[in-house]
């Protein structure tokens, strides 16, 4: 089967390095974020200045490909110039999208901005085609960002109810929040990554070798303990090991990635118009890995040569840079529902 018309490939630019990676290995569109909390990978290191945004939509755009900003935390009264300012460089800048998460900041992007294309960040939590025509009506967004929460069958009867175009997650870290309702950092820091831009804050993060082994913790609150030799991960609440009832493991989530390339066939037949790799946090090395992967598998798709086959080399690099070297399809499959 042909899909009806091509899935964009969404890859992360952390930097910009991993932009220019992300266009030389086969991505459509790139996403990436100002130097600020008005997006939600507000990391020491990461994102964009003036200059460096100039120069990669002058990159992407030369070979043919897009640039979108995440606007995607929730300004409050006391910064509201903070959000309407980055939605007004995003506009000079001359990127080819927004992707907003704020109905308030949607509305003055539509009124200040009229020819600017909006997008619903998976920040906005629209789970539902009734939320994401609302956001279509009223502020005329063109593409909604599912939560990473929603089954195939779901999907599908989402996107049979919306004009707007429906892009979901394909491959990266896997939330185990509806987006833009995580509250646990925010209880552990008094940082809400909605707001502040950042899930675990790095200047809360500590790492301590201990007679115990390797002690990861946040604001004090002790979130895993690993081995000698062990990985010791970024400590985030969702993804800790702790004790419960006298056993510890990971009661939330466990460290894994989501890979949906083996339902790409899937995605395509039920009209999703954009698959997004998650990791502005990561490296230009994952960037190239993951892009070239998935950009193979989209043209292989749309070569139309029946049966579509998941070659083996992909799934291996695919694991090579997952979460816990694992993977899972998280919320697309499930039996049960």
């Amino acid at each position: 089967m042909t899909p009806a018309r091509p899935i964009e490939l969404v890859c992360p630019a952390g930097s910009l390095p991993a932009l220019k990676t992300a266009v030389d290995h086969g991505a459509d569109c790139v996403y990436l974020g100002f130097k600020d909390a008005t997006n939600a990978r507000n990391f020491s290191g990461l994102n964009f200045d003036d200059k460096a945004i100039a120069e990669g939509v002058r990159y992407a755009h030369q070979r043919g490909r897009k640039v979108l900003v995440a606007l995607n935390t929730y300004p409050q009264a006391g910064n509201w110039k903070n959000w309407t300012t980055a939605v007004d460089r995003a506009a000079e800048s001359g990127v080819d999208a927004i992707i907003l998460a704020d109905p308030g900041l949607m509305a003055y992007a539509r009124k200040t901005h009229p020819a600017l294309r909006l997008h619903l960040s998976v920040q906005g939590s629209a789970t539902s085609y009734d939320a994401i025509n609302f956001y279509h009506q009223h502020f005329g967004i063109s593409r909604a960002v599912l939560p990473r929460v929603l089954s195939m069958a779901q999907v599908e009867q989402l996107i049979a109810n919306t004009p707007v175009e429906i892009e979901v997650f394909g491959f990266g870290g896997l939330c185990v929040m509806v987006e833009g309702r995580c509250a646990l950092s925010a209880y552990a820091t008094g940082e809400s990554p909605n707001c502040q831009g950042a899930c675990s804050p790095g200047k809360h993060v500590r790492w301590e070798q201990t007679p115990k082994g390797m002690e990861t913790r946040l604001n004090g609150i002790l979130i895993d303990r690993f081995a000698d030799g062990e990985r010791a991960g970024y400590p985030t609440l969702c993804k800790g090991r702790f004790d419960v009832n006298g056993e510890t493991y990971y009661a939330i989530e466990e460290p894994t990635s989501l890979n949906t390339l083996e339902l790409l066939p899937e995605l395509a037949r039920i009209g999703v118009s954009a698959i997004k790799i998650e990791g502005r946090q990561r490296s230009p090395a994952y960037v190239a890995q993951v892009t070239q992967v998935w950009r193979a598998a989209i043209d292989r798709l749309q070569q139309g040569k029946a049966p579509f086959r998941i070659e083996p080399a992909w799934m291996a690099d695919l694991n090579k840079v997952s979460e816990g070297q694992s993977h899972t399809l998280g919320a697309y499959y499930r039996p049960w529902k």
